[in-house]
């Protein structure tokens, strides 16, 4: 083959999740934070500023999901036997946010258990989301092309950091959406949320990174040896000048800057996973053209992504556009 086909379908699948966890990220976030929208009002309102995008925010999980099964059905298989409960427990998040999103709506007297499971499903998604991460980095143990761990191999202090961080982080994502997207008092508190959760990403994004190149000796040489040491240079300065713009933005009160800082963020970390995952689609022995599916199967797929990839494109950047500006109290999904 002229292109390396397996190489430039990870990618895809890499953009998918990627595009995933920002776009899903921060609808989760408002999910997570909304306890601690006191007035129902308040809750209206920031539910009501994704009411139009979330559902289609999750295509591009499905993207991913489906994609890793069509063309590297190994790891597919793998990751799936190794990370069975929490892959479950993010499912069944989904499913109760989801189905909250539609009730809540349709009663008054048991609003409250709708907005319990909303909060709920969002922070066990999250958490799920988190905990797979974690798993998934500090390696799984592979034998005869089958997973040969333990049933609860996932569950680790390190995994359970990685949950706490993207909670945390989704929680920040939907902070700084509540700034971009709403006025007065729900924009004061998200300002206020904001600032006290950057602290919290920072904490544990400072973990997570001092802990990971200890996990695997391959990871520390990555990060450690020339001349892939200068990722552990440019990185804490993209790291750096992201953080001075979100601060300088909450301080501004500039709306929009906190909301991109934090994508950005978010982007930096998944490509530092990136480089420390490389070449391998599952740590620490299975590369990407070893679980690739056949040439032929995936040059037959890229014609399907050809078409379907620019259309979610399209169509997710279209409603963005329509539903685009600040939403006012009593507008909205009813």
């Amino acid at each position: 083959m002229i292109f390396d086909l397996a190489f430039i379908w990870a990618g895809v699948i890499a953009f998918s999740v990627l595009t995933y966890v920002i776009l899903d990220g921060f609808d989760l976030g408002i999910g997570i934070l909304f306890p601690f929208l006191r007035k129902k009002e308040d809750k209206d309102l920031a539910m009501n500023t994704v009411a139009p995008v979330w559902d289609g925010n999750e295509t591009w999980l499905v993207l991913g999901g489906g994609g890793l099964y069509a063309v590297f059905p190994l790891a597919y298989g793998v990751v799936l036997t190794a990370l069975y409960v929490p892959m479950i427990a993010m499912l069944i998040g989904l499913i109760f946010r989801g189905v909250a999103f539609e009730f809540r709506w349709r009663t008054e007297k048991g609003q409250y258990l709708w907005d319990w499971s909303f909060f709920g499903g969002s922070i066990m998604a999250a958490f799920a989301q988190g905990v797979a991460l974690g798993a998934l980095v500090q390696g799984i143990e592979i034998s005869d092309r089958l997973y040969a761990g333990g049933n609860f191999d996932w569950l680790t202090p390190f995994s359970m950091l990685t949950g706490v961080a993207v909670v945390v982080g989704y929680a920040l994502m939907g902070s700084t959406w509540l700034i971009l997207k709403t006025t007065g008092a729900v924009r004061d508190l998200a300002y206020r949320f904001s600032w006290r959760l950057s602290f919290g990403v920072w904490l544990t994004l400072g973990l997570v990174t001092a802990i990971t190149p200890f996990l695997n000796p391959e990871y520390f040489t990555r990060w450690f040896t020339w001349p892939t040491i200068l990722f552990s240079v440019i990185m804490p300065i993209l790291l750096l000048f992201a953080s001075y713009m979100f601060y300088s933005g909450l301080k501004s009160r500039n709306d929009l800057t906190p909301f991109l800082a934090t994508l950005v963020l978010f982007t930096l970390g998944f490509i530092g996973i990136g480089i420390s995952f490389y070449p391998y689609i599952v740590p620490p022995t299975l590369t990407i053209w070893q679980a690739a599916a056949p040439d032929s199967s995936l040059a037959f797929i890229g014609w399907g992504a050809l078409f379907l990839i620019p259309t979610i494109l399209t169509y997710s950047a279209y409603s963005y556009w329509v539903f685009r500006g600040k939403v006012e109290p009593g507008e909205g999904y009813h």
